[in-house]
């Protein structure tokens, strides 16, 4: 007897898509800053407390930190608020980081750091686009 099968296509919430895109573009981040430090002269630069123009203090690094939790924190945002909040929180914040995100090619950019950007660019449009195009329901008056 032969059967035939055919996979499950599984249907993900767009809540969950949401979370998936905020981590994908944290790993990016992540590791666009990681590939940094094999580029000539950046440990060394570190070492002496510069990052690229900026000089490393508590409150630079603390700035650093909040903007990247901003995107953390959507992760688990983008599951837990309620639509109509998580629809504007989504669309606002992805559009605030598309030029934060492109800020990392200003001086001396690789191309990796070219492919990052354009990746993180992207994956900040599809949670605009997938926000903006929130599946809507009647509602019934009262």
């Amino acid at each position: 007897m032969n059967t035939q099968t055919a996979l499950e296509d599984i249907k993900v919430g767009l809540k969950l898509k949401l979370a998936a895109l905020w981590a994908a573009l944290m790993f990016l981040y992540i590791y666009v800053d990681y590939f940094h430090f094999y580029m000539p002269g950046q440990v060394s630069a570190i070492l002496t407390g510069k990052v690229y123009t900026f000089t490393i203090t508590q409150n630079f690094l603390l700035v650093t930190l909040s903007s990247m939790t901003v995107p953390a924190l959507m992760i688990y945002l983008s599951v837990a608020l309620p639509a109509k909040v998580n629809r504007l929180a989504n669309i606002i914040i992805a559009a605030l980081y598309i030029p934060y995100s492109l800020f990392n090619l200003a001086g001396e950019a690789w191309i990796h750091m070219f492919l990052g950007a354009g990746t993180e660019v992207i994956l900040l449009c599809l949670v605009i686009r997938y926000a903006w195009y929130w599946p809507r329901i009647p509602v019934g008056k009262t």
